[in-house]
């Protein structure tokens, strides 16, 4: 199956434009700093899924992954600290329940590629 068809890889795509719409609103003089990492980390989900799904083995897949994993809990801590700093609002839940759909579907597939 192509990684484009995977319900994991539209999700985490889904979690890109809304992290996208969410950053928008933050201060412009934390356009270089926590907007860029946050951004960088959100895209590096769906990256590391695809290339993931290009590699050889199993267990090359499931290292990249597991690289996506990470960016996803280092994307909902640095959410955190922005909402910390009162620079997200009611959109709070709405995106911690993206990555929790995200983060459910990742441990999902990581499990699969562990029995092949």
């Amino acid at each position: 199956m192509d990684y484009k068809e995977l319900d994991i890889w539209l999700q985490a795509r889904e979690l890109v434009k809304s992290v996208y719409v969410l950053t928008t609103n933050f201060p412009k003089d934390e356009q270089y700093s926590l907007t860029s990492q946050i951004r960088r980390c959100a895209v590096s989900v769906p990256s590391n899924i695809a290339e993931g799904c290009g590699r050889q083995s199993a267990k090359e897949t499931v290292h990249f992954l597991h690289i996506a994993r990470g960016s996803l809990f280092e994307l909902e801590t640095q959410l955190i600290l922005a909402s910390d700093l009162d620079y997200v609002g009611s959109d709070m839940t709405t995106i911690m329940t993206e990555i929790d759909r995200v983060k459910k579907l990742l441990n999902g597939f990581i499990n699969y590629h562990k029995k092949l």
